[in-house]
């Protein structure tokens, strides 16, 4: 005899499509032949016998079979001794192997009351902690306890190897009033493949990746993998304590833009991908050498899609397993901490693709994005749009930048494609978008968004910087939140990089009618934290390389590229290059074979590299390039004017914090001997930096020595200088007090 389970309830768990299964499954209060008791249920597939164990020294108690696919249920009297919350369960499988393991329903959530409460606030900034696989034991027994946020989901199931990909054997428990689904699986370890299934309210089964999944598979395969993270034994302490007391804006960033699969190549794998643990090596080894201050790693989070370049995401806390393990890239982070080089991670808020076991149409439903394409569709890239004003959206997109944070150590976050998510209208014609509550054209939901997590961010993790890729006006984007802004620690300078390369593109000759277009970025460079970028993006797409971008004969050609670097490294900003560009690669990047290294054969290609490292290094040894970038003390006009000439003069300096520097540029290939210039401080001046010098493949029109002044006044100053130019050329002079 047993208690009264409704039919059609079993019905619908054995064929996978019980809204909660908790409502059978587990220990539940019943009356009893006019008793009190618990009735313990199970479904167990491919199983001839289940015994609940109730307590090890006693015998076990055979639960009735009430349907042949496998459900089962005990009657443990009150009256009695009750049962315990850690029983087991005993299972003769049909193999002939026995197995004793807690039942899954009856193990305590995870979640408990504060979580959901975050969870529902859409303020968990842990979410990393809670949702997704976590490895647990529970009595003893070691399993993972999955998470999956699906409100509009009919039934949830985990599938694996581990139960052969059958639903039925897992299907999850779900919170109530907060969608979230979850269940502890015995026995389920690290290293296993996983999905959710989930069913759809229109009938449909669909299987999803986790949103939460610590690793995937090597694509195209795109099960979850259940992954540790608590296993790297970090040695960066040194590095983290100095990053969370150093005021970033005043130190050297001569940042290394860097795309892991095509950097080098020589791998074992059939695309040549290097490991994380060998990139970490080469790439350090290489940074030093160079005398560069930070990597940035366009995207490692999962995607399906190689040629995206990783700006196509999937797995938001997947470290990419093309190049290895999580624990894998946290040797590689920690190894560049430890030999003082700053890891920045290319992070992707803006839009998702629309892979089907991605977070697209996740639970059935416009879950992540928006429903109305106008709002929820990016015509660009054919991607998802975040739903920005869903709690639990930016929940999930906060949580994430975080968990790189905490988790990878990682020092910043580049956030692509801002524009795209400030505005509601970017790149849509009328008729293509919906204006907000206002009638204006700005996304509200994502700019509060953006100042959020910036504000997030940086409380928790002091010294760690945020960096905006934002290619329009907005106004205050590195502004602190308090003030009106965005709050972002630097802003890309897309303003000085388009105006700069188009007057480059110029022959010399017509250089002088474009003269403003190298003093126009002075007239707003101290409105924002700039740094100033020579990015992936200028080097594909038909744009050819920096170098082919040159304008004149081979000769010229190098000499105009050693200007651009050494007018930019001596502009206000901190400084970004693509990789390639540090020895002026010829060919366009591509992203399936590594940079041309054997052009370095060459002497032109190596002066190039040679003139980087030193202008890297000028930055480094010299505050007065560095510690007063984003304010108007830190840089002085001589002479903005001399557009006949193509020439540009001016002062950078921290007062208090050492010498300033005088720069002077000539901006055609005609040498100017004896070229009369204004100083800030009478007395001799040394040539520190001349890009023309013979080491960088230059004419060697130097300064060499020591250069007295006149005591003749000159361009508003009480005295002068006289030096030769050279031809495409910068010079750098520092004053010996």
């Amino acid at each position: 005899m047993h208690t009264q389970v409704p039919l059609d309830g079993i019905g619908r768990l054995v064929a996978g499509r019980h809204e909660n299964p908790a409502e059978l499954l587990g220990p539940h209060p019943v009356e009893y032949q006019g008793r009190k008791a618990i009735a313990v249920r199970a479904f167990v597939p491919d199983s001839s016998q289940v015994w609940l164990v109730d307590q090890p020294e006693e015998s076990p108690r055979l639960m009735r079979r009430l349907h042949p696919a496998g459900f089962y249920e005990a009657i443990c009297p009150l009256d009695n001794e009750a049962v315990s919350p850690n029983y087991r369960l005993k299972v003769a499988h049909n193999s002939g192997e026995v197995t004793i393991m807690p039942d899954p329903y009856a193990v305590e959530p995870l979640l408990q009351e504060l979580d959901r409460y975050l969870l529902g606030e859409g303020r968990h900034y842990e979410l990393y902690k809670r949702l997704g696989a976590q490895i647990r034991t529970v009595g003893g027994t070691s399993g993972v306890n999955f998470s999956v946020w699906a409100p509009n989901a009919k039934t949830v199931q985990v599938v694996g190897d581990f139960n052969n990909w059958d639903g039925g054997k897992h299907a999850m428990k779900v919170h109530p009033n907060l969608g979230v689904w979850e269940l502890f699986i015995p026995e389920v370890k690290e290293g296993d493949i996983y999905k959710f299934r989930i069913l759809q309210q229109d009938g449909v089964w669909n299987d999803k990746s986790d949103p939460l999944g610590f690793a995937a598979e090597l694509p195209p395969r795109t099960a979850s993998i259940v992954t540790r993270l608590d296993t790297h034994s970090w040695q960066d302490d040194t590095w983290m304590e100095s990053r969370r007391e150093s005021n970033q804006l005043e130190k050297p960033f001569n940042i290394y833009e860097v795309h892991l699969g095509s950097w080098q190549q020589g791998g074992d794998q059939e695309h040549g991908w290097l490991n994380y643990r060998d990139l970490a090596h080469r790439l350090v080894d290489y940074c030093k050498e160079m005398n560069f201050t930070h990597l940035e790693l366009m995207p490692i989070s999962e995607h399906p899609f190689t040629g995206s370049w990783g700006y196509q995401t999937v797995g938001y806390f997947a470290a990419t397993s093309r190049y290895g393990t999580p624990e894998d890239f946290m040797y590689f982070v920690d190894h560049c901490h430890q030999n003082g080089i700053g890891v920045i991670l290319d992070w992707v808020p803006a839009h998702y693709p629309k892979d089907g076991h991605g977070l697209a149409h996740f639970d059935g439903s416009a879950l992540y994005e928006h429903a109305d394409p106008r709002q929820g569709e990016h015509p660009d890239w054919g991607t998802n749009i975040f739903n920005y004003g869903r709690n639990e959206v930016r929940n999930f997109l906060i949580s994430n930048a975080l968990f790189w944070l905490d988790k990878y150590h990682i020092d910043g976050l580049r956030v692509d494609a801002v524009a795209s998510m400030l505005y509601l209208d970017y790149s849509r014609e009328a008729g293509q978008w919906i204006p907000n509550q206002h009638g204006g054209r700005e996304n509200i939901a994502a700019i509060d968004f953006l100042r959020e997590f910036n504000v997030v961010v940086h409380e928790k993790f002091p010294g760690a910087v945020t960096i905006a890729e934002e290619s329009t006006a907005w106004g205050g984007v590195s502004r602190p939140t308090y003030d009106g802004g965005l709050g972002f620690t630097f802003k890309w300078n897309m303003g000085w990089m388009n105006d700069t390369l188009d007057y480059f593109h110029n022959d010399p000759i017509h250089r002088s009618h474009h003269h403003n277009e190298l003093t126009f970025s002075l007239i707003y460079a101290f409105t924002e934290n700039f740094t100033l970028p020579l990015s992936h993006d200028e080097v594909v797409h038909g744009k050819g390389a920096l170098l082919s971008q040159m304008p004149g004969d081979l000769w010229q050609k190098f000499a105009n590229l050693r200007l651009l670097y050494s007018y930019m490294w001596t502009h206000p900003g901190k400084k970004l290059l693509f990789m390639g560009g540090e020895f002026g690669q010829w060919n366009e990047w591509n992203e399936d074979g590594p940079i041309q290294w054997e052009l370095l054969d060459f002497d032109t290609h190596r002066g190039i590299q040679n003139l980087v490292r030193d202008l890297n290094k000028l930055v480094i040894e010299n505050p007065a390039m560095h510690h007063d970038d984003f304010t108007a003390a830190g840089f002085e006009w001589v002479d903005c004017m001399n557009a006949n000439d193509s020439v540009l003069a001016y002062v950078r300096k921290a007062d208090g914090y050492g010498p300033a520097l005088m720069v002077c540029a000539n901006f055609t290939p005609v040498v100017r001997k004896g070229y009369h210039v204004g100083i800030t401080q009478s007395g001799r001046w040394t040539e520190v930096f001349n890009s023309d010098a013979e080491a960088y493949g230059g004419s060697n029109i130097v300064n060499p020595g020591m250069t007295q002044s006149l005591g003749i006044p000159h361009h508003g100053r009480t005295d002068s200088i006289k030096i030769d130019l050279p031809p495409l050329g910068i010079v750098v002079l520092k004053h010996e007090a």
